[in-house]
């Protein structure tokens, strides 16, 4: 409650401050300087007058902090249109976290085809993730859907040889639903020795931050962290197939 209230005042303080030109080196300077250096990759305005977007990088990935005209304060959270209900600053994350999704390695990835599979999704996934299985068995409740999962054994690394054997596996759709969407986990017969991907995937999600499971990709590159109900997934399925294709 304390730090809700320092950002209101701090938000009243710069609106009711005169107004000022935006200096884009300035705020880059304040900021960096309070904020232990960490990288700011773009100022722009935001949708209220006299506050400015802040886009930084972090560990973590792309962060996004307020701040007025001449960096003296920031703040933190998201802004909301009262109006429409929308998250702007979520809006603005999934526009900054997107990826071009032609660009992914699906070689490395299991194939899933559901239908005519004309939907595609793909996921970082670890088969001992709860919230993971539950995402699977929400899949299965839809068609015409091609999943591409990305097998990311880091819940308990040391069951990855089990990622393993579903490469190794003649099946490997089926050997990988069996262990991950099934109600009690079946580890696959094949074995582990075959050449398989599991250790360049575990390579591909640190370099895309992943750092939770799961965490998916949908057809236009917008990132998504965590499970959803089926009518949700089915609304943005539908959503991104009405959307016009991206030309890259």
């Amino acid at each position: 409650m304390r730090q809700f209230l320092v950002a209101i005042v701090c938000l009243v303080a710069a609106l009711l401050a005169p107004p000022a030109l935006a200096d884009e080196a300035q705020i880059r300077q304040a900021l960096e300087a309070k904020l232990d250096g960490v990288k700011v990759d773009g100022v722009q305005p935001a949708p209220i007058a006299g506050i400015f977007e802040v886009r930084l990088q972090s560990s973590d990935g792309p962060q996004i902090v307020y701040t007025d005209a001449q960096g003296g304060y920031v703040f933190t959270g998201h802004l909301i249109d009262s109006k429409s209900g929308r998250d702007l600053t979520e809006e603005r994350l999934k526009k900054l976290t997107a990826i071009d999704f032609g660009s992914l390695p699906l070689d490395l990835a299991v194939k899933i085809q559901r239908g005519n599979g004309k939907r595609v999704l793909a996921m970082f996934s670890d088969p001992y993730c709860p919230y993971c299985r539950r995402l699977e068995q929400t899949l299965l409740q839809i068609d015409d859907l091609t999943v591409y999962v990305f097998m990311y054994p880091v819940i308990r690394p040391q069951n990855a040889d089990h990622s393993r054997a579903v490469w190794c596996s003649r099946d490997r759709a089926k050997a990988w639903l069996e262990l991950a969407a099934s109600d009690k986990p079946k580890v696959p017969t094949a074995g582990a020795n075959c050449a398989n991907p599991v250790d360049k995937v575990l390579e591909l999600g640190r370099s895309m931050r992943v750092r939770s499971t799961p965490t998916l990709y949908f057809a236009n590159g917008e990132r998504a962290e965590g499970g959803m109900q089926i009518a949700e997934m089915r609304a943005k399925l539908d959503e991104i197939a009405r959307q016009p294709a991206r030309k890259n």
